[in-house]
């Protein structure tokens, strides 16, 4: 048995491998990567349709397969671009060394002083690179506890009926608010914990997803007594429309059809062309906004002006970017 994760890194060994050597026994090859001769030819086979980005049918890896067949040993061409050294121009090294230096910050020890020598060795060859990415500050924000501990904390706040301060970070705002909350329950859903409580600072109930929470502190306040309010019912999932949210049209070109299933929209129309018309509720402009630049020309608004113009703004300042 080979899985897809453990056939991708063969694949990436096996070119510089067969190039290392000009020629090698299919016998040979499977015993180095320890899998069957049947297993290696199955990766040959994938290799033909590997090549560099843009590239035709006539630039891809070619296999020498009849050689193979008759005598046993694999020959590789049209792969010389792999045994070239990487080459990362000004803003390509800086976003790497930037993202190192992101990775760095909320590495355990053990993991830093790894980040730490390739920073080291990225840096004195990236040249400008390293100059760029010098004027980028790096800031994480510092999670107090692990979730698994956060969640515990919280728990006792819910036993105890004690109020809680946080300090949340609020992705479609990028930023972090501190607000005093209620906690009703803690649950998961979707592979998320999450806090569910009454936020004062929003006077309504919300839910925090505990990895975006920094700091928790529990305070001797009892909770307030709030009339009807009872934990969240995520059995329909995270995002439960409410009648109050905006109502918006999308007119959906047929690659873009999976919003329908992706998301719970209220109606769905069939277009011509095998086009889609849905009506959904948007509780965060913030989110039908980055839905459409995701879709790009493939989804248009149909209604909700004031939403078509923020969209066009964004992209107009993200494409600024590429000027």
């Amino acid at each position: 048995m080979s899985g897809a994760r453990e056939q991708v890194a063969r694949l990436l060994a096996l070119v510089p491998y067969i190039q290392a050597r000009r020629e090698v026994s299919l016998e040979q090859a499977a015993r180095d990567f320890g899998v069957k001769p049947a297993q290696i030819v199955k990766d040959l086979n994938v290799l033909w349709f590997c090549g560099l980005p843009g590239l035709g049918m006539g630039d891809l890896i070619d296999v020498d397969m009849e050689a193979l067949e008759e005598g046993g040993v694999i020959r590789v061409s049209n792969a010389d671009y792999l045994s070239r050294p990487l080459r990362l121009d000004s803003s390509e090294a800086s976003a790497l060394i930037v993202a190192l230096r992101a990775l760095r910050e909320g590495s355990d020890d053990d993991v830093r002083p790894i980040v730490d020598r390739t920073l080291g060795k990225l840096e004195a060859a990236a040249g400008d690179g390293a100059a760029l990415a010098a004027q980028v500050d790096v800031r994480l924000p510092q999670q107090a506890v692990r979730v698994g501990e956060l969640a515990d904390r919280l728990r006792g706040a819910v036993d105890e009926r004690r109020q809680v301060r946080l300090d949340y970070y609020v992705p479609t705002r990028d930023e972090s608010t501190e607000r005093v909350v209620d906690p009703l329950r803690v649950v998961t859903a979707d592979g998320k914990t999450y806090l569910d409580a009454y936020c004062h600072l929003a006077e309504d109930q919300r839910l925090f997803r505990l990895d975006r929470i920094s700091t928790a502190e529990v305070l001797d306040t009892p909770v307030d007594r709030h009339a009807g309010l009872q934990p969240r019912d995520l059995a329909d999932g995270i995002f439960q429309p409410s009648t109050e949210d905006l109502l918006v049209t999308l007119d959906l070109d047929p690659d873009a059809r999976w919003v329908a299933e992706y998301y719970p929209v209220e109606t769905t129309q069939e277009r011509r062309g095998g086009g889609l018309r849905v009506t959904l509720r948007v509780g965060d402009p913030a989110w039908i906004t980055r839905l459409m630049l995701r879709l790009g020309a493939s989804a248009r608004l149909v209604d909700a002006p004031e939403l078509a113009g923020t969209v066009r703004e964004v992209a107009r300042q993200a494409l600024a970017h590429y000027a």
